[in-house]
């Protein structure tokens, strides 16, 4: 079935006011899922609920907002944080400004509302498969999809509490909210399986050492368990290495960077996958979008509503090479990369192909593109549009087909990174040779790094790595980095997202939602400050 761009001008007619309303969108969790009773007597059960996980990575929270089809959206909106990926070109079908802009980010939009409604509706579904296994009693079988359960709610929360821990910035530098409270390293409730519903009521956020012992425990049960697991060979189930990653990224989060390189390498050497090639990467018809490039994926395939809908999904937000989809050829809106960032890549990169190159450059025309007999792709993409995802199949005519893409989860080549950096906190240069050895091996034979700053050389190969990926705002985050989209030759388009900082952005605290308090009493006056327009936009002048 092929879904031209025409039909998102019927559907984007989406009042442009829409953030600026108060959200009333009310908390739900599924109720479509086998009772506790039919799950215990049931293998099939136990089989279908825990299969229920990876279904809700890209559920579709809301088809009245073109932008929440799940954790790909997350994704997006993290890098939207960042200063790494923007849109450009018909800015007007874009529905990530807020972000870009530092825009009604407080607690009473919708623009607040979807992190939380998202991830604690994920967190109810994984809580159901946790409190239908009995770890007493089950056989292996169930026990392996409780340990996946348990590496579920482990990403959920490492993931929360990443996004709404307070840490303090230039603008609020004392950590104090607009009640006077300090809110420094607070993060979200935690929601066990078992917490009944009068303790939800009393829920207060806790300290990042208590949501860190919180994850490290569910991720001690999801390893000895996922030993279990059968074959996953879609990757759509977290295997030991995933509970290996997860506990890297878990240990970086607390800088715990001894640890962060242990399972690091522990991830590495029990993933499946290697670091892509060259041929791998700049598939036109493979390119990032293929499970079996990754350590953990999320699916969309024809079946998925998400895909279905034509639009409202990862590739037709990420792929500029189709003709459907926002950032299809109708549209006209591009995803691309600073123009800074992209400068600094080396020519002998292979990466860098995975974006336009400007006419005059050593790689302009160089780069690889599917074809369609609409659109000439290669003579019409501006510079700096990405490449990266391509549709499946390399099929940028249909959306059944070029939207049934995996998405990354996960991949083993974040945890190189990871390695690498831990390794040069713990003993200066031994990073950087770690670096050297997998850029020389796997990405760049030229690589050699002669700069000053060994942890920002690491992070920013990270940054390249893993562009478009939603990781790099917990970078920034944790290192307290800068984000500039304004300087002489920008190429972000937009004025209102010119925005520079010293430091960590304040917008990467993220609200509570204020429909959450009202049924939280423990919640309010302990909300992050709220961040929107705290920051001067960058002009020439």
């Amino acid at each position: 079935m092929k879904k031209m761009n025409k039909n998102i001008l019927g559907l984007v007619a989406i009042a442009a006011s829409v953030f600026s309303m108060t959200s009333c969108v009310e908390e739900t969790f599924p109720t479509d899922i086998a009772t506790d009773e039919i799950v215990a007597a049931s293998a099939a059960a136990t089989e279908g609920l825990a299969n229920g996980m990876p279904a809700y990575l890209v559920d579709v929270w809301t088809t009245d907002n073109h932008m929440f089809f799940g954790y790909p959206a997350e994704m997006i909106i993290r890098d939207a944080c960042t200063g790494d990926k923007h849109y450009f070109g018909e800015t007007g079908y874009s529905r990530w400004n807020n972000w870009y802009r530092n825009q009604y980010m407080g607690d009473g939009y919708l623009t607040t509302q979807f992190h939380w409604n998202y991830y604690y509706g994920f967190l109810g579904s994984v809580n159901g498969v946790i409190r239908a296994i009995d770890e007493e009693t089950a056989s292996e079988g169930p026990l392996a999809y409780l340990g996946t359960a348990f590496a579920y709610r482990a990403l959920i929360y490492l993931d929360l509490a990443r996004m709404f821990e307070f840490l303090p910035n230039e603008k609020f530098p004392d950590g104090k909210n607009k009640e006077g409270k300090v809110v420094t390293n607070l993060t979200v409730p935690i929601v066990r399986h078992d917490i009944t519903e009068e303790d939800s009521k009393h829920n207060p956020r806790v300290t990042r050492d208590s949501m860190f012992n919180f994850i490290l425990e569910d991720l001690e049960k999801a390893e000895k368990y996922v030993v279990n697991l059968p074959n996953n060979a879609d990757g759509a189930l977290p295997d030991l290495s995933c509970v290996y990653g997860l506990k890297a990224r878990l240990y970086m989060w607390v800088e715990d960077y001894e640890n962060a390189k242990k399972y690091a390498r522990l991830a590495i050497d029990n993933a499946v996958v290697k670091p892509m090639t060259e041929q791998e990467g700049l598939s036109v018809s493979n390119g990032f979008n293929t499970a079996s490039d990754f350590m953990w994926a999320a699916l969309q395939t024809d079946q998925t509503y998400a895909v279905q809908t034509g639009i409202i999904n990862w590739t037709s937000w990420v792929s500029n090479q189709s003709t459907f989809g926002y950032t299809g050829a109708g549209t006209k809106l591009y995803c691309g990369i600073d123009r800074r960032m992209y400068e600094r890549i080396s020519d002998t990169d292979w990466r860098k192909k995975m974006w336009v190159a400007p006419e005059g450059s050593p790689l302009y025309g160089k780069s690889t593109y599917p074809t369609s007999p609409d659109y000439d792709f290669k003579a019409k993409l501006p510079a700096y549009a990405s490449l990266k995802f391509r549709p499946g199949s390399g099929n940028a005519d249909e959306n059944t087909i070029g939207a049934s893409t995996a998405i990354p989860v996960m991949r083993v080549e974040e945890m190189y990174f990871i390695e690498a950096e831990a390794a040069e906190h713990v003993s200066a240069g031994s990073g950087i040779q770690l670096l050297e050895t997998f850029m020389k091996t796997y990405r760049d034979p030229n690589y050699k790094y002669s700069g000053s700053d060994a942890i920002d050389e690491i992070v920013f190969q990270k940054r390249v790595e893993l562009w478009g990926e939603g990781q790099t705002f917990f970078d920034i985050k944790r290192l307290d980095m800068s984000v500039t989209k304004g300087y002489p030759g920008t190429n972000w388009q937009d004025p209102l997202q010119r925005i520079n900082t010293n430091g960590r952005p304040a917008w990467m605290n993220f609200v509570i939602v204020k429909t959450e308090q009202a049924s939280n009493e423990a919640l309010v006056g302990w909300n992050n400050p709220d961040p929107s327009d705290t920051y001067d936009v960058w002009t020439e002048e």
